[in-house]
């Protein structure tokens, strides 16, 4: 079926997750319990996809026809998946309230005094004992108030 089926595809991207206090690197699927098959559709290969183990249901109007998907939504989900380095989204700026949702300082309210977007980090000013402590956390420990 070489001629027919061309490439299948489990859609996959990197993701940046805190685990034990330390950032780790993970790869997720993008639609859980999805396979993409790029194929001609011919009475011969939509056999074998049908009957594949474990293979319940389609994407279209009855489940039983798949639908094609555009060539636009092929080329973002491969762009999607294309980016090799994670990308670090930052969204607070300096002297916004945060509150700090990991780490030994968790559930305490601080504010932000430098952003790293570059690195995904943040230091924040956590009121200890009446004083500012500046502390730097990861960009995935906190979160807007």
């Amino acid at each position: 079926m070489n001629d027919k089926i061309f490439n299948i595809l489990v859609p996959k991207e990197t993701k940046v997750k805190i685990k034990n206090g330390k950032r780790r690197i993970a790869e997720e699927k993008i639609y859980h319990g999805y396979v993409l098959v790029d194929m001609i559709l011919t009475e011969d290969s939509w056999y074998v996809v049908r009957n594949t183990p474990r293979v319940t249901g389609f994407v279209g109007p009855d489940s039983t026809t798949p639908i094609p998907l555009s060539k636009e939504d092929i080329d973002v989900l491969m762009a999607r998946m294309g980016s090799k380095e994670t990308k670090f989204k930052v969204d607070v700026r300096v002297g916004e309230m945060v509150k700090i949702t990991d780490g030994p300082f968790k559930d305490y309210d601080a504010k932000v005094s430098e952003v790293d977007e570059e690195k995904g980090k943040i230091k924040v000013l956590v009121p200890i004992f009446g004083r500012d402590t500046v502390v730097e956390l990861d960009s995935l420990q906190i979160k807007k108030v």
